[in-house]
This record gives structure tokens, C-alpha cells and sequence, in this order.
């Protein structure tokens, strides 16, 4: 009987916590939706390298493509170099072209992913919200700051696919997929 009243409790305030969030609008505006499409997939990202053994980040589902521990690092210098178009410096002795494979530690390379979260947070927050539309050349031609940083959550959202694939490849279920 006691189980069940603390189930109903758990269930009830569970409910009482959906409703509240419910009730509350989700802020809103560019910055404010970056940072949720961005926290989306970089939460999954940590969870993934962080569920993944430290002797599978070498792993590569083929020749000439990148390991574990090396797409991790992409998607993590790109959180380091690509906000440099919208006006933040990239970390001191940052090298996009050595970082992929500048260590292959798991807890190194963890570390670097959740760093690079935090730079491009960090970036984004300090555009003004006036300064979205402003046109900057980078990569892909010119664009947008707005576009720039729609960029930096969808590359990021790429490699948190390619990375899925490469866990469940090694008998890895996403730690997220076990809690639905």
C-alpha cells in the first residue's frame, strides 16, 4: 500500500512538473532557441562520449573515415572555430586542421566537447540580439550571424547521428534511449 501511495505521489507531482513547464512559454528569440536546439544535441553528445568505452573512440566503421574519437573532436573544433565568423576568438594554439587528432583519450576528448559547448554558448550570447541580421563572409559565402549559428546546432546535430550509428555499431544503446 505504501508503494503505491509513493507511486501515486511520484506520479502526481510528475504531473504537477509537466504542467508546469506546460504553463511556462519556453523564452523565446534567436539566442534563446540556439541555445535549446544546441543543448539538444550537445546534452546527447556528452551522454554518447561519455556511454562509449575509451578503447572504441578508435574505431571506424571504414578505411579513410574518422574514428570515434575523431568525429567527436570535429564536431568540437567546429564549436571552436566556426563561431570565429560571428566575432569570438578560437582558443589559444587551436589548429582546426591538427585537432581531430591531437589526442585519442577519452576523457580528454570529452572534455574538449564540452568545452567547445561552452565557447559556442558563450559566442552566441555575446551577439547582440540586433546584430543577428548583420552579413558576414565565412565558409559557405556570406550569411547572417542568425545563419551561422543555425549552422554550428546542425553540425552539430550531424555528428550526433553519425556518432548514434557508430555506438549502436559497437553494441552501444544511446543512454537516452534506454530512459524512453
Amino acid at each position: 500500500m505504501l508503494a503505491v501511495a509513493g507511486l501515486m505521489t511520484a506520479t502526481t507531482a510528475g504531473a504537477a512538473d509537466a504542467a508546469d513547464s506546460a504553463a511556462k512559454p519556453a523564452a523565446a528569440g534567436t539566442k534563446a532557441e540556439f541555445a535549446r536546439n544546441l543543448d539538444y544535441a550537445g546534452d546527447k553528445l556528452i551522454q554518447l562520449a561519455e556511454a562509449m568505452p575509451a578503447d572504441k573512440y578508435s574505431w571506424h566503421p571504414a578505411e579513410g573515415v574518422r574514428s570515434f574519437g575523431e568525429a567527436l573532436l570535429h564536431a568540437a573544433g567546429g564549436n571552436f572555430m566556426i563561431p570565429s565568423f560571428i566575432g569570438a576568438k578560437m582558443p589559444d594554439g587551436f589548429d582546426m586542421k591538427t585537432f581531430e587528432t591531437s589526442t585519442t583519450k577519452k576523457e580528454e576528448i570529452v572534455a574538449q566537447v564540452k568545452k567547445s559547448l561552452e565557447h559556442v554558448k558563450a559566442a552566441a550570447n555575446a551577439v547582440s540580439d540586433s546584430d543577428m541580421d548583420t552579413s558576414v563572409k565565412w565558409f559557405m559565402g556570406e550569411g547572417s550571424k542568425r545563419e551561422i549559428l543555425f549552422f554550428i546546432a546542425a553540425h552539430n546535430h550531424e555528428h550526433l547521428g553519425q556518432l548514434i550509428a557508430y555506438a549502436r555499431m559497437n553494441g552501444i544503446t544511446p543512454p537516452w534511449s534506454k530512459k524512453e
